[in-house]
């Protein structure tokens, strides 16, 4: 009888440390990722922070997307860590994840931030070379119903005058 509750009682303390194991190695790995403007156009500089996790604050972990390649992080004390990077100029619009990779161990955060389209600067919004035909009819409607306009209030004015 007394070997029997010896091992039940080595069976609960196997399995409370069994259950307990994977929870102290997944506090290590970081648990958020944060970018800093979280929407970016191609091209621009952006800060990623990592948090939750002891593991991302050593040296030689690193940090990667598609939009950027893959970069080093710093450590910011504690269990935060930073990296700035610059997204490529060729980068599509949509939304990326990152993948930090610290101690070995690889994770994914989905949609931390957003690239947008550019903006084709210094044309004022214009891709055409000219005019249209359309573009003339309207100005040219314009232009005559402000002479016509113009006229008619000058005439009114004048004909006050006389009275």
């Amino acid at each position: 009888m007394r070997t029997t509750s010896v091992l039940a009682a080595s069976a609960a303390a196997v399995a409370l440390v069994g259950v307990a194991a994977p929870t102290a190695a997944a506090w290590d790995q970081p648990s958020k990722v944060t970018a800093a403007p979280n929407v970016i156009a191609r091209g621009g500089q952006l800060v990623l922070t990592v948090g939750g996790g002891d593991a991302c604050a050593i040296a030689g972990s690193t940090i990667g997307s598609n939009a950027f390649p893959t970069t080093n992080l710093t450590s910011m004390g504690g269990t935060t860590a930073s990296a700035t990077v610059r997204v490529n100029s060729d980068a599509a619009p949509g939304s990326y994840s990152v993948t930090t990779n610290c101690e070995g161990k690889r994770k994914t955060f989905t949609g931390v931030f957003t690239v947008i389209g550019g903006v084709r600067g210094g044309l004022g919004g214009s891709t055409s070379t000219g005019a249209t035909s359309t573009d003339i009819a309207i100005g040219g409607g314009l232009v005559t119903a402000a002479v016509v306009g113009g006229g008619v209030f000058w005439m009114r004015r004048r004909s006050e005058n006389r009275i």
